[in-house]
């Protein structure tokens, strides 16, 4: 065989290879799914949160924490620095208000991503968890919350060469978290065109506390949102690109142990969890596809799962509100207090519906 034959082999199987990989991309996307409508009565937008609400928490007292303005390679974002919103849930106007930012924090590159609350049991004290992407790097906030007047303070910023792509958090004590890794790669390129073409299962879950920071979970295509359930007993890990939610066991030393996984049918981002009956809440994106290749006039659709009875065989897994993105686009969370639902998303508006 001749060099130029050579050469012509060589392309003919790279394109193949290539074919093949987009091939199963388009088919963990889920591209080829049509979404029915499935709308909730009474569903409103929320003021002040126009540029993303990739993450919402909601306390016992109905209290919700919201991060909006995230920047993704990828995704659309606006120029928009990022903030942290609180919305009291008990109050029937319903408004976000934004969260004072202390001054000796960088808010020109705050890029919030998950967040996650940790009420400290002896004095009461809200410490707030926040995913940082300042130039597109990993670490995590931690700041106290003060209720009287809305602010944050800023604690401490937290790095480690285990957060390097983080994207969600699950606080366990006052400086102790779960965090998510949804990528392999660190450099920009290789995450954004090549690791979701190799769709390999190379990321993980890790534990940090200021004494010990481990890999405790792997195995994920993209590891993404995680949260914890009411007795601590057991974690809750969502893998959008196999369509499944996994349920892990935490042991004494904080290492994790696999039970099962339960199939969704969507690509799910982010879980929340009643604090009072332990059901999951999960804003997901029906067709992944669409985010790969966004097309305002057709546009990324969103979905919200419900979870009962997650430990029993089997949970009931049910859907709960379907859009095809032209009411909201890229639903990435869904949290639920008082019979409403709020829907937050990647890059678009929030919605606050009622369930009953």
């Amino acid at each position: 065989m001749g060099k130029v034959g050579f050469i012509a082999l060589v392309i003919a199987a790279l394109s193949m290879l290539l074919g093949e990989r987009i091939v199963n991309l388009r088919k963990r996307s889920l591209a080829s799914r049509e979404l029915v409508q499935n709308h909730l009565p009474n569903c409103v937008a929320l003021k002040n949160l126009d540029y993303g609400s990739e993450d919402i928490t909601i306390l016992g007292d109905g209290l919700a924490f919201i991060s909006t303005g995230l920047k993704y390679p990828g995704l659309p974002s606006s120029d928009v620095t990022g903030k942290i919103f609180s919305l009291n849930m008990q109050d029937p106007r319903m408004k976000p208000v934004e969260l004072r930012m202390p001054r000796n924090f960088d808010l020109e590159s705050f890029n919030p991503h998950g967040i996650s609350v940790y009420t400290d049991p002896s004095d009461d004290t809200v410490y707030l968890f926040v995913v940082n992407h300042p130039e597109h790097k990993s670490q995590v906030e931690l700041f106290k919350f003060v209720e009287d007047n809305l602010s944050l303070v800023h604690l401490k910023t937290i790095k480690h060469e285990l957060l390097y792509s983080v994207n969600d958090i699950v606080a366990v004590g006052v400086d102790s978290f779960y965090a998510t890794n949804d990528r392999y790669f660190t450099y920009e390129i290789l995450k954004v065109l090549v690791e979701p073409l190799l769709a390999q299962p190379w990321t993980n879950v890790v534990y940090y506390s200021p004494g010990e920071v481990k890999i405790v979970s792997e195995g994920y295509y993209f590891a993404n949102g995680i949260n914890i359930s009411p007795d601590k007993r057991h974690l809750y890990v969502v893998d959008p690109f196999d369509h499944n939610v996994h349920v892990l066991e935490r042991k004494e030393d904080n290492a994790l142990v696999s039970v099962k996984s339960v199939a969704v049918g969507s690509l799910c981002d982010n879980v929340e969890v009643d604090p009072e009956t332990g059901d999951l809440w999960l804003g997901c994106h029906p067709n992944g596809w669409k985010a790969v290749m966004f097309d305002p006039k057709d546009p990324l659709g969103s979905e919200v799962i419900h979870i009962q009875n997650i430990h029993s065989d089997p949970p009931v897994v049910t859907q709960v509100y379907a859009d095809n993105g032209h009411v909201i686009m890229g639903s990435s969370v869904a949290a639920t207090y008082g019979g409403k639902l709020l829907i937050g998303t990647m890059f678009h508006k929030a919605i606050c519906c009622d369930l009953k």
